[in-house]
């Protein structure tokens, strides 16, 4: 049944991956939270959505369960890890869908992983960092623990990672490390156009991306460039939705994403 929750740890790269299933049947789908997220960020959606598959809901390294090390954080190394996952339960395939942090880790997994994934979604996060609105990036600017972390650690974020880490002294670390990778200048344009697998790319309409990027990094995907013919014989395998009414803080657990992410699953 989907309301019935199981948990475990995957070894991969030197750390165990915190994991957490619902449901059965189908093909897996494994969702990423967003920074400092844990698997609870997704609220009702995990649950949503294993009403008719397999869902698992991971936690990267540093993030809530899952320990610590002394290394940087890569978005490589988050792909890696995501395909890790994959392979430890025994799935041949799976869907991928990531948020925010975890989409850029969903997408690393499917460039460098692309054998592993059946359908990937993408929720709130671009393929370069230059698309993230101006603001956003000089919030990514001065994100270190001596100016975030005490504000951090007071909201929802912080209080569920100090609940659950199996080191709560070690959030200013999450903070350090995070902020130095969302510094870190990237551009995967050229990979994502060597995808062949059907992506949903999902956005808030008022996100922290513009809308106009949402429709660049669909036409990376071979999407929008066209009429899709009378009968829908020339739609593109992948998606785009903007949902409205949506922000990028609330998209995550939204109804909405998951009943367009359920219909794209199939």
């Amino acid at each position: 049944m989907a309301g019935e929750v199981t948990s475990g740890y995957a070894p991969v790269d030197g750390v165990d991956v915190y994991w957490e299933s619902r449901g059965s049947g189908g093909t897996p789908l494994l969702m990423v939270h967003g920074g400092y997220g844990t698997t609870a960020v997704f609220e009702s959606v995990p649950e949503l959505l294993a009403r008719d598959r397999q869902v698992v809901a991971i936690e990267l390294e540093g993030h809530g369960h899952t320990g610590n090390t002394s290394r940087p954080f890569t978005w490589e190394r988050f792909g890696d890890q995501v395909a890790g996952v994959v392979r430890h339960l025994g799935f041949g395939q799976a869907d991928l869908l990531g948020w925010s942090l975890g989409g850029g880790a969903v997408l690393r997994c499917a460039i460098q992983h692309q054998d592993l994934v059946r359908k990937l979604v993408v929720v709130s996060a671009p393929c370069r960092r230059s698309a993230w609105f101006p603001e956003v990036l000089a919030g990514f600017d001065s994100m270190t623990a001596a100016t975030l972390a005490p504000l951090l650690r007071q909201s929802p974020l912080g209080v569920a990672y100090a609940e659950v880490a199996p080191d709560p002294d070690a959030f200013p670390s999450l903070v350090d490390k995070s902020g130095e990778l969302l510094r870190r200048p990237y551009d995967w344009s050229d990979e994502v156009k060597g995808l062949t697998v059907p992506v949903l790319l999902a956005y808030a309409d008022a996100d922290s991306i513009p809308p106009s990027y949402a429709a660049e990094f669909f036409a990376l995907l071979g999407g929008g460039l066209r009429d899709a013919n009378w009968d829908g014989s020339l739609a593109p395998a992948s998606r785009l939705a903007i949902l409205p009414g949506m922000t990028h803080y609330n998209i995550g657990p939204s109804p909405k994403l998951a009943a367009a992410v359920a219909d794209f699953l199939g």
